[in-house]
């Protein structure tokens, strides 16, 4: 059994995995840096386009979750190949599904912004 830490050290060591894992996308995947520089821009352009805090919370919700299904979709891509290289169609079709939802992410963000900024 191995020795896990406990209370505020495990809080500690969750965050530190977390931050890893950020880095490690951002290195390691263009979409996912496309992404970040996109929410860079985006959200705080909410606190201008936006007439109240419901719409700027509606505004910035899509496009955080972009990024939390672009890492998802990283880590299926990422567990594929640790696999292997040679080609299975359940590996094409697991990371098939992770673009696609990927891409249903991106269509919430247009239409969420469409609909209310228009």
């Amino acid at each position: 059994m191995k020795n896990e830490a406990k209370g505020f050290s495990r809080i500690v060591s969750a965050y530190r995995f977390s931050m890893q894992g950020l880095k490690s996308c951002y290195q390691s995947e263009d979409a996912f840096r496309q992404e970040v520089w996109l929410s860079i821009i985006l959200i705080p352009s909410v606190f201008w386009l936006s007439d109240s805090p419901i719409e700027q919370v509606l505004l910035i919700l899509p496009v955080v979750l972009v990024l939390i299904v672009e890492v998802l979709n990283s880590a299926i891509e990422s567990v594929v190949d640790r696999i292997g290289d040679e080609y299975h169609v359940l590996s094409g079709v697991a990371k098939d599904m992770g673009s696609a939802a990927v891409w249903l992410s991106l269509m919430l963000v247009v239409v969420t912004w469409l609909t209310i900024l228009l």
